[in-house]
């Protein structure tokens, strides 16, 4: 079964979190999902109390198609995290309208309520507009708060000026929402793997004993499916060729469900032929049963079992084998000597680049982070520990610059 949505938009694929603060302006912020979503962005909205004054929050949910936050102390969403999961679901954070209020508390490093926490728990780029009296956004002390966040690497949009709800005239109005997405599209980051085509395995393969049994690998597909979200995000038209998980297809992405390593190895025959790039994340089964039974195997009479195994195609080495083929990237997920047995595949299978990590504790399986090393044929390169989707991230600028290097070079 394949799945898609790819599309051309200005903000396509884009996540972005909005945070509605209290003040007037805040009329504004259904029109403003309406038209991100429109330029192709996943909206979804935090309001704080003084915002749900002037705008109630079934509203914004309706407009964005996802249940809106305004608790931090929401005993339901927070049992799982539920701030820190929204602070790494978020490309971008957007204050809007931003009141003087909000600008304060974040200027303090305050957490006061579920917007600030989450904007201190993020690593997302944070936009604000800002929206008040003309007589406030002259203070000094709102300029000094805003040179403050602008030092923390914070942007801003507008305000604007003209006429205000409290019957005067300057500056201090919120932008217009299309002058908002306006600027959001003109301000995001480089795409630098636009108009290159990208293929990628994640997730696990299952090899049927009986139609109750089976053998495999272990794999979320986290780290997979994180490496397609950063390639759509980067511009690459992506396919992703997935194992059985329970993840949703990131934006942009095209997505092909498999079970067997014979079916995923078909699928990237299938796809790779245009491809500039294929990431090999999947952990393949390497072995599969030689005579997988129709029924139910019986336990009875079977102290032992000896199960025959034979050997599953090796996609990577018959994707590294291809004349021509794109660059190819490996993983090596590993317990010991990590370099040393991801280098030797490298070689063994004659890969452009490997990556390898350590399985353990606190990264590889089931979790949500991960250490990643990247080997070349003449050169290491430590992108560090963290989340999966910030990797996936420093990854992909990796293998666009290695892919733009040799463009500039021909």
């Amino acid at each position: 079964m394949t799945r898609s949505s790819v599309d051309n938009l200005p903000l396509s694929g884009q996540r972005i979190l909005l945070g509605v603060t209290g003040g007037i302006a805040a009329y504004k912020s259904p029109e403003l999902v309406r038209r991100l979503r429109e330029a192709g962005a996943d909206v979804r909205v935090v309001v704080t109390d003084g915002g749900s004054r002037f705008i109630t929050p079934m509203t914004l949910q309706a407009v964005s198609g996802y249940p809106v936050r305004s608790d931090l102390w929401d005993a339901t969403a927070e049992a799982a995290m539920g701030h820190i999961e929204l602070a790494r679901w978020a490309d971008r954070v957007l204050v809007a309208p931003a009141s003087a209020d909000i600008m304060a508390r974040m200027a303090a490093g305050m957490a006061s309520d579920l917007l600030t926490t989450l904007i201190l728990a993020t690593e997302a780029e944070v936009i604000l507009a800002p929206a008040m009296n003309r007589v406030m956004w002259a203070s000094p002390v709102v300029a000094e708060n805003r040179k403050r966040l602008e030092a923390r690497g914070m942007k801003f949009i507008g305000p604007g000026s003209g006429s205000q709800a409290c019957g005067e005239v300057g500056e201090g109005r919120m932008a217009e929402p299309g002058e908002i997405v306006s600027a959001l599209a003109t301000t995001t980051t480089d795409r630098p793997l636009a108009g290159r085509r990208v293929l990628i395995t994640a997730g696990p393969t299952i090899e049927d004993i009986d139609p109750v049994r089976y053998v495999g690998n272990r794999s979320s597909g986290r780290m997979g499916f994180a490496l397609a979200d950063a390639a759509a995000r980067a511009g690459a038209r992506v396919v992703l060729v997935a194992g059985p998980v329970s993840l949703d297809t990131p934006p942009g992405v095209e997505r092909v469900d498999v079970r067997s390593a014979r079916q995923m190895h078909s699928q990237v025959m299938q796809h790779v032929g245009d491809c500039d790039a294929f990431i090999g994340v999947a952990a393949v089964a390497d072995y599969r049963p030689v005579s997988p039974s129709a029924d139910k195997i019986k336990k009875e009479g079977r102290p032992v079992w000896n199960l025959e195994l034979e050997r599953n195609p090796d996609i990577l080495a018959d994707v590294a084998g291809l004349d021509p083929r794109p660059l190819v990237v490996g993983f090596a997920a590993e317990t010991g000597q990590v370099e040393e047995n991801a280098r030797a595949k490298l070689e063994s299978k004659g890969l452009d680049m490997i990556v390898a990590n350590r399985v353990g504790e606190n990264a590889g399986f089931e979790v949500e982070d991960n250490a990643l090393v990247v080997i070349e044929p003449d050169a290491r390169h430590d992108l560090g520990h963290g989340t999966k989707r910030m990797l996936a991230g420093k990854l992909i600028e990796h293998l666009a610059h290695r892919l733009n290097q040799g463009k500039d070079e021909s």
